[in-house]
């Protein structure tokens, strides 16, 4: 499937933006699993139906969204919802891929202050999971074949795959991954200088990242900053992104005001500088609400973060859930853009690099490092994720079916999610 190109000037206000709003509202409301499925989720939808990026523009979205704070799926819905429209697409695709998630977690988090509880979930998630498992081995295939494109490249992933089973945090296996393979890809350049008369080799090194797949720009800027020469649109800056998501604060009028500011700091604080796993954002939870401000107990704080991992959508969604309890509706509207709007900073200040990554050699290596690390962490989750889901044999089944379903047909994930959490609910009623 091939780009279909815009004309110069277009503003993503026509069918690419409806389009970026209907599918990232359904990926929003049915992308169950955590970042690594949520990733699988997209490939499948921008790069296998629809070809709106090519294989290794996608990889290099993805290492780019590990170089900064913030829940790494969200930061990918947001770049690709700039890859198809825009500053426009680029609000609108974030805002979606939270927003189905956000209302789920606040609805259940009016019902637990209301009641003292949360749902029995577990038939649920029973057959989901293995379905998610299946979601991921898809989905790393076709990006593994991308990314690790020499034998180097594979000893890296397999270092990064073991250092992660091994409980190496993740920031350090991604960043070691990048500034490695700058050192490896420059050590000829460097060489080379050191013998005098020597002339140092020039030009990008591809070595690693293959030649550029048609369409792919391969890191060359758009010559008049707005379409690409396969017609993508372009449209620099981060734009306005803090007024239009700033409209929640409309709603504090009723509650304590010092109250909401502090909730509201905070949470920007956290959405600013996290890195990791929803087990760090516990922690930030933890130290901040439990054991500074003394606004949530435990087991309050353990029952945000199971809403927060059961709902679909990103994790960072527990704050909507922080912020309710704390100060209703006004409190969870303020926690959840504070937490996501750093996001949205980042990655608007991002794209005005992203293009030219590829152009340089060392920019270059270090995102084939990063890349690299990256698909590591996913196939470490997935075996962690497949360990803890498939635990008998209907579990074993869902995940074969799953396979063989997204190996013969173009089934959308989105169906197959569906139907796990069928079967799991109905082996649980049953049983």
């Amino acid at each position: 499937m091939t780009e279909t190109p815009r004309r110069d000037g277009d503003t993503g206000t026509g069918p690419d933006l409806r389009e970026l709003v209907r599918l990232f509202l359904r990926l929003g409301t049915v992308a169950f699993g955590g970042p690594a499925a949520h990733i699988a989720m997209m490939h499948d939808e921008v790069v296998r139906r629809r070809g709106w990026v090519t294989e290794q523009r996608f990889l290099d979205l993805v290492g780019a969204t590990n170089l900064i704070p913030g829940p790494s799926s969200t930061e990918l819905a947001i770049h690709l919802g700039h890859e198809r429209a825009g500053r426009r697409g680029l609000v609108a695709a974030g805002v979606c891929f939270i927003l189905p998630a956000a209302l789920m977690v606040g609805v259940l988090a009016a019902l637990y202050v209301r009641y003292g509880t949360t749902p029995a979930v577990e038939g649920v998630l029973y057959g989901i999971r293995p379905v998610v498992v299946a979601i991921i081995v898809w989905a790393l295939f076709p990006l593994v074949r991308t990314a690790l494109k020499s034998a180097y490249l594979w000893a890296l992933a397999g270092a990064a795959l073991a250092g992660y089973l091994l409980g190496v945090n993740e920031l350090l296996l991604l960043a070691g991954g990048g500034l490695l393979t700058t050192a490896v890809r420059l050590a000829p350049a460097a060489r080379a200088r050191l013998r005098p008369g020597a002339p140092a080799p020039g030009g990008p090194d591809t070595s690693a990242s293959g030649t550029p797949a048609p369409g792919d720009r391969g890191g060359e800027p758009p010559p008049d900053g707005r379409t690409g020469p396969d017609g993508t649109f372009r449209d620099d800056g981060p734009g306005r992104i803090g007024g239009l998501l700033a409209a929640p604060l409309a709603l504090a009028g009723s509650q304590d005001p010092d109250q909401l500011l502090r909730l509201f700091l905070t949470m920007l604080k956290i959405g600013a500088v996290l890195y990791g796993s929803g087990y760090v954002l516990l922690a930030f939870l933890e130290g901040d609400f439990v054991e500074r401000l003394g606004w949530l107990t435990e087991s309050q704080l353990a029952d945000a973060v199971s809403i927060g991992q059961f709902t679909p959508g990103p994790v960072f969604t527990t704050a909507t859930f922080v912020g309710y309890v704390i100060a209703g509706v006004p409190g969870a509207a303020l926690a959840t853009v504070a937490i996501f709007l750093p996001s949205f900073l980042f990655v608007g200040l991002l794209t005005k690099i992203t293009d030219r990554i590829r152009s340089k050699t060392w920019s270059s290596a270090l995102l084939d490092g990063v890349n690299a690390a990256a698909l590591a962490l996913m196939a470490g989750v997935t075996l962690q994720l497949g360990h803890t889901s498939l635990v008998d044999p209907l579990t074993w089944a869902l995940t074969g079916g799953a396979l063989l379903v997204l190996w013969r047909t173009r089934l959308n994930s989105a169906w197959l999610i569906a139907a796990g959490a069928g079967v799991g609910l109905a082996a649980v009623l049953l049983g």
